[in-house]
């Protein structure tokens, strides 16, 4: 896998101001999804990478990048054994994949994104 950029996340204090102002300026298409504890939107851009929208009351505004990964756990390891720090380790994400976010030696803040086949996540 070259380990592409899959998914770019908008966390944010007014969620529906930021659908407002994307949708407006972008045209992007956005659907809510439910999740725990609230929803999550799903961006559609059409063409190239899309992404989502969560409100996040306790966080700065800021974008998120997932990079696809074939393995998770040991992408996430890796990235430690080079002096990242894991700020959320491997977590489920529903019937979707596997996530991880860390902070590499720079300082930025990245995620990881391993999506699941049909197997493995009980479909057919």
């Amino acid at each position: 896998m070259a380990n592409p950029f899959v998914h770019v996340e908008l966390h944010t204090g007014d969620l529906a101001q930021a659908k407002a102002f994307y949708s407006g300026l972008f045209d992007w298409s956005l659907q809510d999804l439910p999740m725990p504890g609230g929803s999550y939107t799903m961006i559609n851009v059409g063409e190239g990478t899309g992404g989502g929208m969560l409100g996040d009351p306790g966080m700065p505004p800021h974008w998120m990048a997932y990079i696809g990964v074939d393995d998770v756990v040991a992408t996430t390891a890796k990235a430690r054994s080079l002096g990242a720090t894991v700020v959320r380790d491997v977590m489920e994400v529903g019937d979707y994949g596997w996530m991880s976010v860390m902070t590499d030696p720079t300082g930025a803040t990245f995620a990881l994104w391993q999506v699941k086949t049909p197997e493995q996540s009980g479909g057919d």
